[in-house]
């Protein structure tokens, strides 16, 4: 049975120059987007240099560059690939990815994931602001500018204020910037590729020894994670605006397609510069951007600078509107501009903090996200689960009313998520041990295969099997109760 936008709670408005749509379904007369229009805010938004960054952290689990190019070439494209599965449900549901999830959940119980999904959101956009600023102090410092507080201030009001208008503007505005946004930095990275090719040493390169199975599949999971899965939460976001009669095929590979291209590219060409030169490796840790920039002639850096900050805003954009979203789906009643406009407030505290006050705070912070990403692994498996078994589109009014065909609480899900993120922090190590301390808790079913400081331990193999965990349990125990909530019962 298909459901159409009359049963939405509240009609949406007409697009203009702000974005008035809420988690409202979206109306039908609205729905104007072509599947080829989800390239472009995928694309935009992982472009960034930052990403070659991810060549550091891929060879900083031990293994060879033909090693590293698999991962690169499976583990993008696949993690792209499962937002994807998400996206459909945008268009099915013609609602966020948070209120289309308490089909799996129900509408209270959505709550426990949904807060997983907003503290990761302004978790991620806040990392992206923080290396925006550091960035502008290492670039200004290399070209004998002044990069002191005032700059860092100056810095830090740009970046917040860039990040919080687009996302207040919303979906329409978001759109025409991140298609502009495309073409700058596609521009300013094939340059850089250009003036740094001469870096590669391929025999340095292709010295690198190769890793073991387990450290294969550490680089695997954290390339996943770090993006595919980094986006997944708010993948349905973007493809709400779809005709109803759009593919699911259609959705699914201009959603990889935008979101794999550049970070394929990018993370193999960083592959190839660290590789040739590991003393990059340091620097990447603390400052991605300020130490790639740092091998480019000085008369680039400027357009270089802008181009990767405007990058970083790029991303942290998508993330702030996705994260006001799942605030409004938590049950706070405000307007959707109010919702982002706070989350962008957070955001910019939380990048003051780490600029200016914070003497160690990258380390525990990084820790912390990579915690929430094991129970957010098993709600992505419990929810493409929920999508892939449905053959209707959602009774849009009962996402919102408790008594409705999805009820209330979804125990059986609640129950997946909890007993998931249990097994997958046992199968996790904290890698920011004195950093973190606090968060060395995790790991606690390793002793079988080695223990904390085993082969196994930083194979993130807890992140993987929640995942698929999930997904399997869903496609098992709730079968039965998809069917009674598409017939209606």
């Amino acid at each position: 049975m298909s459901t159409h936008a009359s049963s939405s709670p509240t009609p949406s408005t007409s697009p203009g120059l702000m974005e008035r749509q809420g988690i409202e379904i979206v109306a039908e007369s609205e729905r104007t987007a072509k599947p080829s229009d989800l390239f472009w805010p995928w694309f935009a938004a992982n472009i960034s240099v930052f990403g070659m960054g991810y060549g550091s952290y891929i060879l900083g689990f031990g293994v060879s560059f033909w090693q590293a190019t698999l991962v690169t070439l499976i583990g993008i494209p696949i993690s792209f690939f499962l937002c994807g599965l998400i996206a459909i449900a945008g268009k099915r549901g013609s609602a966020p990815t948070m209120v289309l999830s308490r089909a799996a959940f129900g509408v209270h119980g959505q709550k426990v994931p949904g807060i997983v999904s907003w503290l990761t959101s302004i978790g991620w956009e806040t990392f992206l602001s923080i290396m925006a600023v550091l960035a502008t102090a290492t670039v200004f410092s290399r070209l004998g500018l002044p990069s002191g507080t005032p700059v860092l201030v100056a810095a830090t009001v740009a970046v917040a204020a860039l990040i919080v208008v687009a996302s207040v503007l919303g979906y329409h505005t978001i759109m025409k910037l991140q298609s502009v946004l495309t073409w700058i930095t596609g521009a300013i990275t094939i340059l850089y590729v250009i003036l740094t090719f001469s870096h590669i040493d391929l025999n340095t390169v292709l010295a690198v020894p190769n890793g073991s199975p387990q450290q294969l599949i550490g680089a695997l999971v954290m390339v996943m994670t770090g993006f595919g899965l980094g986006w997944i939460n708010i993948a349905a976001d973007w493809s709400r605006y779809q005709k109803r009669e759009t593919s699911d095929g259609a959705i699914i590979l201009w959603n990889t397609l935008g979101g794999a291209i550049a970070p394929v590219l990018l993370v193999f060409f960083g592959v190839l510069l660290v590789a040739s030169d590991p003393s990059l490796s340091s620097g990447i840790a603390n400052d991605p951007i300020g130490t790639l920039a740092s091998i480019l002639p000085i008369w680039v850096l400027i357009p270089f600078w802008l181009t990767a900050v405007l990058a970083l805003v790029s991303g942290a954009v998508l993330g702030i509107y996705s994260s006001g979203l799942t605030l409004l789906s938590l049950g706070i009643n405000i307007p959707r501009p109010a919702a982002a406009a706070i989350d962008g407030l957070i955001l910019t505290a939380g990048t003051i903090y780490v600029v200016f006050f914070a003497h160690d705070f990258l380390g525990p912070f990084q820790s912390f996200l990579i915690t929430l990403g094991v129970p957010l692994a098993a709600w992505a498996g419990i929810l493409i689960a929920d999508i892939l078994t449905r053959r209707a589109d959602y009774d849009e009014h009962a996402l919102f009313d408790a008594n409705g065909r999805y009820g209330s609480i979804d125990w059986v899900s609640i129950l997946t998520l909890v007993v998931c993120s249990i097994i997958g922090w046992g199968l996790v190590v904290n890698n920011f041990a004195e950093a973190a301390a606090w968060n060395n808790w995790q790991g606690y079913l390793l002793g079988p295969i080695g223990g904390r400081k085993g082969d196994w331990a930083f194979a993130n193999l807890g992140v993987l099997l929640a995942l698929v965990l999930g997904f399997l349990v869903t496609l098992v125990l709730r079968r039965g109760t998809i069917r009674r909530q598409e017939m209606g019962q």
